[in-house]
């Protein structure tokens, strides 16, 4: 499948994921629950997160190679973050959805790491 067929697939999941743990720790305001995504959803959010996931080893080299051909394959450029936090966003949501499709077990591993 597509790199970027992937981050698409990627982030519904990621984004699935994220909605159902603010409202599951009892966010229950609109507000409140965009307010508190925007830690996990945003470019930046989710660069700092695959960098924290990649530092404290939880990622496997194999996974890694996801990430990076996600982050490859990326063309499009975002007008509210730089090109590099961009593609580092992406190469986690190709990760997600590569591991939604093939390995779902380690795909909720994963997010729940995230959401720790």
């Amino acid at each position: 499948m597509n790199n970027l067929v992937l981050a698409y697939l990627g982030d519904a999941v990621y984004e699935l994921h994220i909605r159902n743990f603010l409202i599951e720790s009892g966010l229950a305001k609109v507000n409140e629950l965009q307010s508190a995504s925007l830690n996990y959803v945003s470019a930046k959010s989710q660069r700092r997160i695959l960098e924290e996931l990649i530092t404290d080893g939880y990622l496997t080299e194999s996974e890694i190679e996801i990430v990076n051909r996600g982050r490859n394959a990326s063309s499009h450029s975002s007008k509210t973050t730089d090109i590099i936090t961009y593609k580092k966003a992406t190469g986690l949501e190709c990760l997600i959805g590569y591991l939604y499709k093939n390995d779902l077990e380690r795909c909720n591993e994963i997010l729940t790491i995230i959401t720790k």
